[in-house]
């Protein structure tokens, strides 16, 4: 288990270091870990980002910390994508790299609209060892098996999100609907969901004199979870989380991003702890 404590720390020195002496930030990185809104990335910028979710189970699980690393690309202005790869590490049960997954956003509509559409597109090569939990689709708890035992269980899979976001007087809306198929074995489509809404605080706050934390802080608040699937359409055991967000952007190309995540059913893990870190990089043409 310590390998988490000191990747948080890492992270949170890292954005520090990083974030001194600049001015406030410009950057879109979403505050939400689930949910998906409608900004993508600036063509030919490349983010790089690293984050973890620790997991803390119900009756007899075990903790664990599932780190990963995102590659983000701009490549057109309607058109993201995005490489994942995944770990998973406990203090008794063992560690593993869990996969890898490959990721599309598609913006069909170029203009601002009151509701804005988003596509998205996922292959994931990843085993039942995968903790990160990035959405979450389908029933029941997660296995307790051990990570040695499910690291052979190999499972390829195509995920589909429907992303409908809004900007309303600061606030962002978002509603993901999700689908997710088993390519490996017939176990129909499973499906989920993932909601949240998020504002910048120089709005909220803008009586305060930290002119940094105004600028630079946005917070709000995501719902996600599993919604069964078409061979059990029944939403027993079905995980559900309810979680605070707040990121930073101590530069216009960095974000710092915290999560505490509650679960909210007996199939849920009782919480998820998750924190990221990103950076910005202009490796192409501009828009």
């Amino acid at each position: 288990m310590r390998s988490g404590p000191v990747f948080a720390l890492s992270l949170f020195t890292f954005a520090g270091v990083c974030g001194l002496g600049v001015r406030p930030a410009a950057a879109q990185e979403r505050a939400y870990f689930v949910t998906y809104d409608h900004y993508l990335e600036e063509r030919g910028n490349l983010e790089i980002a690293v984050a973890d979710t620790s997991g803390l189970p119900r009756r007899g699980g075990r903790a664990y910390h599932a780190p990963w690393l995102e590659l983000e690309y701009g490549i057109t202005g309607w058109w993201t994508s995005e490489v994942y790869l995944e770990g998973v590490t406990t203090r008794r049960d063992g560690s593993a790299f869990t996969g890898w997954r490959w990721e599309h956003r598609f913006r069909p509509l170029k203009s601002e609209r009151r509701v804005n559409p988003v596509i998205y597109v996922e292959y994931e090569a990843i085993n039942e060892a995968s903790r990160i939990q990035k959405e979450i689709v389908g029933g029941g708890p997660l296995s307790h098996e051990s990570i040695e035992a499910l690291r052979e269980e190999h499972v390829h899979e195509l995920e589909g999100k429907l992303i409908l976001s809004s900007a309303a007087r600061g606030w962002n809306i978002s509603e993901n609907v999700i689908f997710e198929k088993n390519l490996s074995e017939d176990e129909g489509v499973e499906m989920g969901y993932a909601f949240g809404v998020s504002r910048p605080l120089g709005g909220l706050a803008s009586g305060t004199s930290c002119r940094l934390c105004r600028e630079n802080f946005v917070a709000g608040i995501e719902l996600y979870g599993g919604l069964g699937s078409t061979e059990d359409r029944g939403l027993r055991d079905t995980r559900h989380f309810l979680a605070p967000v707040v990121a930073w952007h101590p530069s216009a190309r960095t974000t710092l991003k915290a999560s505490t995540a509650f679960g909210l059913t007996d199939a849920s893990d009782r919480y998820l702890v998750r924190v990221g870190f990103a950076y910005e990089l202009p490796v192409g043409a501009g828009r």
